[in-house]
């Protein structure tokens, strides 16, 4: 049985389609393909009162701002970019590159091979956000991308001290005060004043992620993004008021932030529920944080565990906390998530800010088939191949022959025909029609 202490709807992808926003950012990518510079000019000053002749920061000036903050800041960041430089150097020697022999002289192989421009896109705005530099740009570098561009708004028209020392710390090589579609569609097409990338990544809000889906094709995107979603998964000994917190931490990031308690027991539910209402009102983020609970929020109870993890497996929410007896069980009892953090010592926040895994995660369902950014997205695996002896190079010519034929394929079967003639000896007469009258020669 699955009883709900507060319900509300579920979000989708469908949620997201907004004709308004989607023309706008249509509107503002054209401008920038056509017009370059002048557009992004001409955006800026609209949505961010910005004048300059140059949006890129200049390296003497990059010095003068981290020299305006405290010690302690700067600290933090190398000690948080630490923590995600040790994951991603990790993760990147997991992936080997390989190569095998399957018939005599056969060799087939793949390399990952490091997108070679790479946008990071560093949400601001209202705040500032310094933890997604170190995810987008730490994370390329490590991939071994030779070029990354970093673009972050100015916040209420001043320079985001924090988030350009960040983007500097994390290893940029070019970074830009420019913020909202007009940075990403500089990013994407290329202007007078910057080179395009390859890829974007980063987070940002709806008219951000609505112009990546336009432009995905053109360039990679990291993934679809929406609101930030936190699900707790507790059994009746959890900490409510540890959840409670938690719930609301997540919630703060938008009005439309999902934030879910699946639990075994009514009166843990029931607990939470009385301590959101204490909290919320005292949160110095309550405008976003209270009509994202009011409206997304829902505490759930089910009968045992094994319905809690089906549950949120049919949810597969971007974070996924863990509050049980034994968390680590959900390794293998959870599928589809974004992010595990097992245990009441874990918390998504750590993940967002300071543990080391990346917090670019799918969201929306997205974890069905996704899983979030890594060293990995920013590596191409691509393929090799290559025939060193002539034996096998005539019998695979054959096997291909006939397979190309059986689809009728027949420019694909004389490729392979001509291999086995050369290799093999074998005769075929479309090859003597072919040089009967034609000069033999290899054609160097």
């Amino acid at each position: 049985m699955v009883q709900h202490l507060k319900h509300a709807s579920s979000k989708s992808f469908a949620d997201t389609g907004h004709t308004e926003v989607a023309d706008r950012v249509r509107q503002i990518i054209t401008e920038v393909r056509s017009e370059g510079d002048k557009a992004v000019r001409k955006y800026a000053e609209l949505f961010d009162r910005q004048t300059a002749a140059s949006f890129r920061v200049p390296e003497a000036h990059i010095a003068e701002i981290m020299d305006t903050l405290d010690q302690q800041i700067i600290d933090d960041i190398v000690f948080v970019q630490d923590q995600v430089r040790t994951f991603a150097r990790a993760q990147r020697a997991s992936m080997q590159d390989v190569e095998i022999e399957t018939l005599p002289g056969v060799f087939l192989g793949h390399r990952h091979i490091p997108v070679q421009a790479v946008g990071s896109y560093i949400p601001g705005g209202k705040y500032p956000l310094t933890a997604s530099a170190h995810m987008t740009i730490i994370t390329a570098k490590v991939a071994g991308v030779p070029r990354v561009v970093a673009c972050t708004p100015p916040i209420r028209g001043e320079v985001p001290a924090a988030t350009i020392a960040a983007m500097k710390l994390a290893g940029a090589d070019e970074i830009y005060l420019l913020g909202g579609v007009q940075a990403v569609a500089s990013m994407a097409l290329g202007t007078e004043s910057m080179e395009r990338v390859d890829m974007i990544a980063g987070p940002g809000n709806a008219y951000v992620a609505e112009a990546k889906r336009q432009l995905f094709g053109e360039i990679g995107i990291d993934l679809f993004a929406g609101p930030t979603e936190i699900l707790i998964i507790a059994d009746a000994d959890a900490d409510p008021f540890l959840i409670a917190v938690d719930l609301l931490s997540q919630a703060e990031h938008g009005p439309d932030s999902p934030a879910i308690l699946v639990t075994t027991s009514a009166r843990l539910g029931q607990w939470v529920l009385e301590y959101i209402e204490r909290i919320l009102p005292g949160m110095p983020t309550k405008d976003f944080a209270e009509p994202a609970w009011r409206d997304w929020g829902q505490v759930i109870v089910v009968d045992d565990l094994d319905q809690a993890y089906a549950l949120g497996n049919r949810l597969a929410a971007e974070h996924v906390q863990v509050f049980t007896a034994d968390p680590a069980a959900a390794l293998m009892k959870m599928h589809n998530y974004g992010a595990l953090f097992l245990g009441e010592n874990t918390c998504v926040s750590y993940g967002d800010k300071v543990i080391g895994t990346n917090h670019v995660l799918p969201t929306l369902g997205a974890a069905r088939y996704t899983g979030g950014l890594w060293v990995g997205k920013f590596l191409k695996t691509a393929t090799y191949q290559y025939i060193e002896n002539p034996v096998s190079a005539a019998e695979l010519g054959r096997v291909c022959g006939r397979a190309a034929r059986v689809e009728l394929f027949d420019g694909h079967a004389r490729a392979g025909d001509v291999r086995a003639w050369r290799h093999g000896g074998d005769d075929f007469d479309w090859i003597t029609q072919a040089l009967a009258d034609a000069p033999r020669g290899s054609g160097k």
